[in-house]
């Protein structure tokens, strides 16, 4: 008896313990336990045991999935532990966004030796400057894009 119930105290703590450290490997450690347990219990005290155990452990579980999912996030550390918004930004051009940006001016906001960031129009872009390194402040020119970052140059006017 003490074994079964060793295992559910240990199964419920990490099944608790799972709310707060995602990745699921201490929740399916915490189940399993439980599982073990709920077998002991068939084994050591029949059908009518193992029953109990199994009704247990189900239990057990609907609230740790009732408390994960609808209490929780209502509390402060959950509103902090949840996200709430969908994050949107990129950081490069794809697509029809860098065929319009071609031909347009930009401005390295870091040092391009030779892969930097630029900003064209008030946005900030991952950048490839052709012509080697570029100090940031340097005035560049959008000459294309590949699929991840767009390859700039140093405009004429610029370059030492």
């Amino acid at each position: 008896m003490t074994l079964i119930i060793l295992l559910f105290a240990v199964g419920i703590l990490l099944i608790a313990t799972e709310v707060i450290v995602p990745g699921a490997i201490l929740g399916i450690i915490g189940g399993l336990l439980m599982v073990g347990g709920t077998v002991l219990a068939f084994i050591d005290y029949g059908t009518g045991g193992g029953i109990l155990a199994l009704g247990i452990a189900t239990a057990v579980g609907a609230l740790a999935l009732f408390i994960e999912f609808r209490i929780l996030p209502r509390t402060a550390i959950g509103r902090r532990a949840f996200l709430t918004e969908e994050v949107s930004g990129v950081s490069a051009a794809v697509g029809k966004d860098a065929v319009a940006l071609v031909g347009k001016p930009a401005e390295a906001l870091t040092m391009l030796s030779p892969s930097g960031y630029v900003r064209i129009d008030g946005r900030r872009y991952e950048a490839f400057c052709q012509s080697g390194q570029a100090p940031a402040g340097a005035a560049l020119e959008v000459i294309g894009a590949d699929s991840f970052r767009l390859i700039v140059t140093q405009r004429p006017s610029s370059i030492p």
